[in-house]
């Protein structure tokens, strides 16, 4: 059914003559008359009776009138929607305790007149793609793998390098460290099962154990952040990595260490990705937001990857 259509007809139903709805629409009149016919065509019945003194609803007419208004109000809400500026910023992290999570939440703090939806897709190939579809405003990821570039209408920027710190439970061997160095992580196991081929963060990881010699392992199935605190926790053999500004807590028995790791120090690099025609004026925000509160990036004593984009 053309809305059009159904405008015009709720128009003259409130008008009362052909000739006030064309001056309300900006129509001609027999444009509204030809806009009647055919609706009334499309449903089968009449909708009006044409008198001298105007254009009186039949009862067919009254029965449709409130159906039309709502078809209206439906129509509105559905443009409304998706409407640049009145939707939500919908953005994309990797995890909610994450350091991108935590970007968001500042931002939210700084801007709260501004709404959002906050979802999180698996690898940056699916954030790509929902990037380019409309389907999400902006994505933070590690950019860009070898061999992987992003397509030409994806812009980038460096917002957060993130350093490493090394998780142990109380028996670990490093357990007492202040910090240690990552010549001293060689021959210890880094048990990290949330590693999945083919992503961003296993390119990372795979760069980090070549530049270093460290031996990090993926086995085992990823039962999540809970599971692999209490292993870690009674696991004398086994550590793991963790970004500094990732947010966990645990129970006080576990007496985990967070330790910082030196000479150099890894730093995970995040970036905000979004599309350079995606016109919604919160992205613009977003942006300058991270700009005004992103600290510096490549600084000495740090390790990221060759294939980082740089700041």
């Amino acid at each position: 059914m053309d809305l059009d259509t159904v405008r015009t007809f709720v128009a003259a139903a409130d008008a009362g003559r052909f000739q006030e709805a064309a001056a309300e629409l900006a129509i001609t009149q027999q444009a509204v008359s030809k806009r009647i016919a055919a609706l009334e065509r499309d449903l089968g019945v009449r909708l009006f009776t044409r008198t001298p003194r105007g254009a009186g609803l039949t009862i067919d007419g009254q029965a449709f009138l409130p159906h039309a208004r709502d078809l209206l109000r439906v129509a509105e809400r559905a443009v409304a929607s998706v409407r640049t500026g009145s939707r939500p910023l919908r953005v994309d992290v990797l995890t909610s305790r994450s350091a991108q999570s935590g970007l968001m939440r500042g931002f939210h703090r700084a801007h709260p007149d501004i709404e959002l939806d906050v979802m999180m897709l698996f690898d940056v190939e699916t954030a790509v793609a929902a990037l380019r579809s409309g389907a999400i405003d902006a994505s933070f990821r590690a950019v860009a793998v070898p061999g992987r570039p992003l397509p030409d209408d994806i812009e980038s920027v460096r917002v957060l390098d993130e350093p490493l710190q090394l998780l142990t439970g109380p028996a670990h061997a490093l357990a007492g460290a202040r910090a240690v160095t990552v010549a001293q992580l060689t021959g210890h196991r880094i048990w990290m099962p949330g590693i999945v081929p083919g992503t961003e963060w296993a390119a990372y990881y795979e760069d980090l154990v070549a530049a270093f010699g460290l031996t990090i392992e993926a086995t085992g199935p990823n039962f999540g952040s809970d599971a692999l605190l209490d292993t870690i926790a009674d696991t004398p053999a086994l550590a793991t990595f963790m970004g500094g500004q990732t947010r966990l807590v645990w129970p006080a028995g576990h007496g985990l260490r967070r330790i910082p790791v030196t000479d150099p120090t890894p730093v995970y690099p995040h970036s905000l990705l979004w599309h350079r025609d995606n016109p919604h004026p919160a992205l613009a925000t977003l942006r300058a937001h991270l700009a005004a509160t992103a600290t510096g990036h490549d600084d000495a004593g740090t390790w990221t990857p060759d294939w980082v984009v740089p700041r």
